[in-house]
């Protein structure tokens, strides 16, 4: 938001200093100030210039070498293509280093091998038109040598750009008079109230007793909070003054005609928007606020049709809907050149109803903003007069036809906030002394009313602070340290008893989780987002959905709460593996699932990935899950496809589950974990050339206790033990967990484990699986003999079960 501290100075006094210390100072008072601007400035360089010769250029028909007199002993020359050029016409002349509105700066530059030393302006390079054709063509009686700012007795003007975020919570900010207010407080400077009762009766004298054109009426529930209404005739549309056309460029708005400004200056002035019709266009005379109660297609002032659902308000004539409530008119509501009767609208709607219809279209605009914003309906009223004070002004022969309407709200059934604080506690909170009488002139420069008892303290708020700013003492207390200054205020460190925090179950779960899966398998965690779209899900041929959708999403791509990580995961692998062949990464999050009784259920789950450009990691992820599982104490087993039991977290008719490589976890007597490698085919879709892997855990049962530390200590053997590998042939479909379940019978026991070593495809459509057995007695070295025997048991067992040794 542009303000306008020229405008500002119309209510309060600023104290001169630098435009960079102004926008540091409102920062560090009101609102984050993101640039100062300072317009005007280029005028007090550019000076009245007579031209005294007029010579062709030698290297281009349509350019002229112009020389000149601006004051100065030595007379300048430049190179000028305007048509309008002759001898004798003072004009504007811009030496070199001018910054000009249009963002050009003027240096020493040849045109076509002539050096020019400057420039002649056109309106438009002053900034005083949008376009024009030719040199600006002063009178004759223009003094030479006098700077432009002095000649068309402007001022410099400076723009502050504040950050609109800053100023969501201050409804009151949105007009330069509440934004004065602040730079009263802030200055301590008194502010002037030019909008008082007298100033109000003057403006309501000039109503007529007749009966007004134009009657308002709210139908039904609506977003309209209030509505007023009045009409007005004999105004002439035409251009508008200097003043307010400089007003607006200023704060980044288009001049219009004088009736269209008013509306715009009004609304930057006081905050509150407003829309002027062309009364002639009401047909009937009949103007209804309403719920649209059906569907339609709406063409607002942009010319872009709009898509109107039953719940969206608009103010309908009797033919139909002329405004959207709270954002735009209808392209048939606005005044025209022809216009000479006007009804003037001042409304306040819902904050929340304006929003969503304004999220809806996709319509953002200056009255929206403001809307959303929580305006005080208390203001209409004077928002109203203030544009019949303007349109009086512009059109003398304007007159008001009947009375203000009004239909809505009882205005005087709105609550007065009263708070109670005190001197002591403020000077607590803030940590600083601050005077009585300062706290006083404080509020009242912020226009609370305050009532003193000894140190206590009764605020009233007034109402358009009310409205969504200040409810509770601790407000009170941030407006006195804001105004004060928090940089006045010394920051000290408060005496607090710093106790250790206990962690919960599901916290500590997770944090051995996290330190085992980087420590233990070098895996990097990620986080990736909840909400997820259509396309992500169909690009991996998800199967189900949460159901649980956004009504006013952000984006497509963020409309659906997932269901599962699965997704996330894919995307994030089919990021990386355009860098790295190999890799693991892991991600601890919520999933959300629709439940009757509830409305929805969320899961704590865990997805460890991994990649490998050459081989499958199929048999490390299982490996290292089991290894991750038994370091949490989480109680597991690991099981093949089951015809009656499935797996809730990944359904087994997804087209991205492997056919062979899959491993049901098993936990707590329930399903709720699977290991498998990615199906080539859903590969294919992420442009993933490799082998990709992923486990996924539901730790919900398991994180919402604490869970008893098993971990038995024991010294280290004094013995070493003794591996036994060995590699078998086995079906190109065999399991891997079928060869290792033969194993089982084998009763021997300083038979420490088997576990699988590699595994690889041969041509003959068979695969070779080596296993690697480990014996170990903590009581003696093993012999050669018992080592031979054992070995030859485990490669019998195996034959038995008909995976042979390969040859």
């Amino acid at each position: 938001m542009l303000i306008s501290t020229d405008w500002i100075k119309d209510f309060v006094s600023i104290p001169e200093m630098s435009p960079k210390d102004l926008g540091v100072k409102f920062t560090l008072g009101t609102a984050e100030v993101e640039e100062v601007l300072v317009v005007g400035e280029h005028l007090e360089k550019i000076r009245v210039a007579e031209i005294l010769e007029i010579e062709k250029h030698p290297e281009a028909d349509k350019l002229n070498l112009v020389t000149f007199n601006f004051g100065d002993k030595e007379n300048k020359r430049v190179v000028c293509g305007a048509s309008n050029v002759k001898v004798g016409l003072k004009t504007a002349y811009a030496p070199l280093g001018v910054s000009l509105p249009n963002g050009l700066v003027l240096e020493p530059k040849k045109i076509r091998g002539v050096l020019s030393e400057g420039m002649l302006c056109s309106e438009e390079e002053l900034g005083f038109a949008q376009d024009s054709a030719g040199i600006i063509e002063l009178p004759s009686d223009a003094p030479i040598g006098q700077n432009m700012i002095d000649y068309y007795n402007e001022t410099k003007d400076v723009i502050l750009d504040v950050d609109n975020k800053s100023l969501t919570h201050r409804p009151d900010l949105w007009g330069h008079y509440g934004l004065a207010r602040e730079f009263g407080a802030i200055f301590e400077q008194e502010l002037k109230n030019p909008y008082n009762d007298s100033w109000a009766n003057d403006l309501r004298a000039k109503f007529t007793s007749g009966p007004s054109p134009i009657t308002p009426k709210l139908e039904g529930e609506s977003a309209c909070k209030a509505y007023f209404g009045l009409s007005v005739d004999n105004v002439k549309v035409e251009e508008s003054p200097n003043w307010m056309k400089k007003r607006l460029i200023s704060v980044g708005l288009r001049p219009i005609n004088n009736i269209v400004d008013i509306s715009n200056y009004v609304m930057l002035e006081l905050g509150m928007p407003l829309h002027i019709f062309d009364r002639d266009q009401i047909k009937d005379n009949q103007i209804i606020i309403k719920k649209l109660g059906t569907t339609a297609e709406f063409i607002t002032l942009d010319e872009e049709k709009r898509n109107l659902i039953e719940s969206d308000t608009v103010i309908c004539d009797a033919d139909g809907p002329l405004v959207i409530g709270g954002l735009m008119g209808g392209l048939s509501s606005g005044v025209t050149d022809d216009t000479t009767k006007v009804f003037i609208e001042v409304a306040n709607w819902h904050a929340s109803m304006v929003r969503s219809t304004s999220t809806r279209l996709g319509l953002r605009t200056d009255s929206s903003q403001r809307y959303e914003k929580n305006l005080d309906s208390k203001l209409c009223e004077r928002t109203m007069l203030r544009t019949l004070d303007l349109i009086l002004e512009l059109c003398p022969e304007a007159k008001v036809v009947g009375k203000l309407e009004y239909d809505g709200d009882d205005l005087n059934a709105i609550e007065i906030l009263e708070l109670q604080t005190s001197f002591k506690k403020i000077n607590k909170v803030l940590g600083l002394e601050v005077s009585n009488e300062r706290i006083l002139s404080i509020f009242n420069a912020l226009d609370f009313k305050v009532t003193a008892n000894g140190d206590d303290l009764s605020v009233t708020i007034p109402s358009y602070r009310s409205t969504k700013d200040i409810d509770c003492e601790a407000d009170l207390i941030e407006e006195i340290g804001r105004i004060i200054g928090y940089d006045n205020i010394d920051p000290i460190s408060p005496k607090l008893t710093i106790e250790p925090v206990r962690l919960t179950s599901a916290q500590a779960l997770h944090r051995k989780l996290r330190d085992f899966l980087v420590y233990n398998m070098n895996s990097f965690e990620v986080n990736s987002y909840p909400l997820i779209g259509e396309k992500l899900l169909s690009k991996c041929s998800w199967p189900t959905q949460s159901g649980l959708n956004l009504l006013n999403s952000i984006s497509k791509d963020h409309s659906i709460m997932r269901d599962s990580i699965v997704p996330n995961a894919l995307a994030i692998a089919a990021t990386n593996v355009k860098n790295y062949d190999d890799f693991s990464f892991f991600e601890i999050g919520r999933t959300y699932h629709l439940d009757k009784a509830n409305f929805a259920a969320e899961k704590s789950e865990l997805i460890i990935a991994m990649y490998s450009k050459e081989s499958t990691p199929f048999m490390d992820l299982v490996n290292g899950t089991s290894r991750l599982l038994n370091a949490s104490n989480i109680p597991f087993d690991l099981s093949e496809r089951h015809p009656k039991f499935k797996n809730e977290l990944i359904s087994e008719e997804w087209v991205g589950v492997h056919p062979f490589e899959f491993y049901n976890i098993r936990i707590m007597g329930k399903m709720k974990g699977v290991i498998t490698s990615i199906h080539p085919l859903i590969l294919k879709q992420y442009k993933i050339k490799g082998h990709l892997s992923i486990a996924v855990v539901d730790l919900s049962q398991v994180e919402s206790r604490p869970l008893k530390d098993k971990v038995k200590y024991r010294p280290l053997s004094k013995f070493p033990s003794s591996t036994f590998d060995c590699t078998v042939v086995t079906g190109e479909h065999t399991p891997v967990s079928e060869v290792l379940s033969s194993l089982k019978k084998i009763k021997i026991k300083e038979l420490q484990s088997t576990k699988v070593v590699d595994i690889f495809t041969m041509d003959t459509k068979e695969k070779a699986i080596t296993l690697r057995s480990v014996f170990m007695d903590e009581e003696k070295t093993l012999d050669g003999e018992f080592i031979t025997q054992s070995s030859q048991k485990i490669v019998d067992e195996l034959q038995k079960a008909g995976f042979p040794l390969k040859s």
